[in-house]
């Protein structure tokens, strides 16, 4: 049985970037605050410290800041005629354990999404009519504009000193940006980042097809910057152990060092580490949370009493959180009805190799998580529909990430697989090779959940969390018809057309082994009804309105960019509605 502890005001689940926001925003209210983490304490000294922050064995490979899958995973399948499996290497979702979370890890892209990409219902059947939309899509608007949530994109851009090109302020546009971006009130906080050789040569080729190229939005600050809050961001040093790696030299925006220290200034805030919550506790109505359960590092289940919960953990542990729990109606896709598991959706990919010649030479051990040019002409809705043949699109990039060698083996195809052959192709491509990609948009189908597996059980005795989830022919035509794109491009710069070889990042059915991104969207999303949505407009649960959820798994569907710059905004946006709505009158807000 678990020790019930002294209450608290607040609990907040995760010390990623959500919970981070969150934290530091109510700390300075004067409630007792304990935020948990289920993994260790981390700092930028001495844990990212170098030398040993760039050991590559610790951290691309072994994923030191990721999941412990040992623990806690899901289980997956493509359809519902199949048995799921739990996933037992890391793929296609790396949720971050550690304080800071994710955002300690991650890459650093950081966008704001197109007026499109809020409103994908409405505005596809203002332009296309209903009979667009295939009969098991469920596309769903964001129950908050563009307009309403630009204050709080940002506010999150200048905490994380975002280095970019602004393409439209006030609307009006500005060279250098990106052309079909939303109106913003101002620039970048910060300049753009050095661009490499292969972007410089994906700029000129693009601008020769009529494309319109613009440097990649990246929380890799370009230059030292001292965000509003008071703290000093570094300048990258472009040193390629970027993604998955924590940052020295804080160049690498993350809440560990950007949102929990002004948290840990008030007394009333605690930080609970290696501490795992597994489930939220309800009244006896099971209309109010009255605080959670959580496992400590000697493995004591312990109660903590609180009067509001906030879930800022990765979407598929706040999902899981919702359903063990019993908060909200589970999603049922044979009758399409019920909320909690709906509406999951990933991202899309695919490319073609660029081979340059042996004098040029791309240096792909510099670089930084985010390094890149992108254009938007294929994003959004900043195209035919119709002419096309499917909704929703995908950005068109090419990056300079990291060339690390114990994850980067370029190869061209045909290329030996294993032994003296292998590595001879991978020294002559090193150097010689690079991709240009694309990372498509994917709608949200009744077919594709979340629900609790039957069978199998995690470490702490509750069901695993089960995806099922398969590729759908609007996606798999978004996927051909890009990649077909960035082989223009790459013949253009290669001298030659059509350009070099390609194809979709899947053919057939999903495959969740290999790593892809870790973009997954969907599972508790927000919305105007409660028939189709489990939280309102403000994040906060229909059912129990002191449960707040935050994090990608509130978006409908997933779009053609990265989901950190909307899960940023839309935690400042919550926070500010707990501060001056909430805590003056508790209940719902809507």
């Amino acid at each position: 049985m678990a020790t019930k502890l002294p209450p608290v005001d607040v609990v907040i689940v995760g010390s990623g970037w959500t919970g981070g926001i969150v934290a530091k925003e109510l700390a300075p209210t004067g409630l007792k605050v304990v935020m948990f983490e289920r993994g260790r304490p981390q700092d930028t000294t001495p844990d990212f410290s170098g030398p040993q922050a760039h050991d590559s064995l610790k951290y691309s490979r072994r994923l030191h800041m990721v999941q412990d899958l040992s623990q806690e995973t899901i289980t997956f399948r493509n359809s519902m005629d199949q048995v799921a499996l739990p996933i037992r290497q890391h793929g296609f979702y790396w949720p971050g354990t550690n304080v800071g979370g994710s955002g300690a890890h991650w890459s650093g892209l950081t966008w704001r999404w197109l007026e499109w990409e809020h409103k994908m219902l409405s505005g596809t059947v203002a332009k296309y009519g209903k009979g667009i939309i295939p009969e098991d899509m469920n596309l769903q608007d964001w129950p908050l504009s563009y307009a309403e949530l630009e204050p709080y994109y940002d506010k999150f851009e200048k905490v994380c000193g975002i280095s970019g090109k602004a393409g439209n302020i006030k609307g009006k546009n500005v060279p250098g940006g990106n052309p079909f971006e939303a109106p913003r009130q101002n620039e970048y906080p910060t300049p753009p980042m050095t661009a490499s050789h292969t972007m410089m040569l994906f700029e000129k080729a693009t601008q020769n097809l009529g494309y319109h190229p613009f440097p990649v939005p990246t929380a890799n600050c370009s230059e030292d910057y001292t965000n509003p809050d008071g703290i000093t961001l570094g300048q990258c040093h472009y040193c390629g152990h970027c993604t998955a790696f924590g940052c020295e030299a804080n160049a690498k925006a993350s809440p560990h060092f950007l949102m929990l220290p002004l948290a840990r200034k008030n007394p009333n805030f605690q930080l609970r580490t290696n501490s795992t919550v597994v489930k939220v506790n309800l009244s006896s109505d099971g209309k109010r949370a009255t605080g959670v359960t959580y496992v400590d590092a000697r493995g004591r289940e312990l109660e903590q009493p609180a009067d509001l919960v906030v879930l800022g953990a990765f979407v598929t542990g706040n999902v899981h959180l919702m359903l063990h729990s019993g908060i909200g109606k589970p999603y049922d896709p044979k009758t399409n009805t019920g909320v909690i598991g709906r509406n999951y959706a990933f991202q899309g990919g695919g490319g073609a190799f660029l081979l340059l010649d042996k004098n040029t030479f791309t240096n792909p051990f510099m670089g930084s998580g985010a390094l890149g040019t992108w254009i938007d002409d294929f994003n959004g809705d900043n195209y035919d529909f119709a002419k096309a043949g499917y909704i929703g699109g995908g950005g068109i990039s090419i990056g300079s990430n990291s060339g690390d060698p114990l994850t980067y083996h370029p190869t061209l195809p045909g290329a030996p697989r294993w032994g003296k052959g292998w590595k001879q192709a991978m020294v002559d491509a090193y150097h010689h090779v690079a991709g240009i990609g694309h990372q498509g948009a994917v709608m949200s189908y009744r077919q594709n959940y979340f629900d609790l597996d039957p069978t199998y059980r995690d470490a702490f005795g509750r069901p695993l969390l089960r995806l099922t989830f398969d590729w759908q022919p609007n996606e798999t035509k978004i996927m051909t018809a890009h990649s077909a794109v960035c082989q223009e491009i790459a013949g253009e710069i290669m001298g030659r057309k059509p350009g070099g070889p390609g194809g979709p990042r899947a053919i057939g059915h999903f495959n969740s082994a290999p790593y892809q991104t870790t973009h997954n969207t969907g599972g508790v999303v927000f919305g105007d009804d409660p028939n189709t949505s489990a939280l309102n407009k403000y994040c906060q649960s229909w059912d129990v309105p002191n449960v707040f959820v935050l994090g990608s798994c509130v978006f409908p569907q997933n779009a053609g960019r990265n989901p950190t710059g909307p899960v940023g905004a839309l935690a400042y946006w919550t926070a500010e509605a707990i501060t001056k709505k909430y805590l003056k009158r508790p209940g719902a807000l809507v």
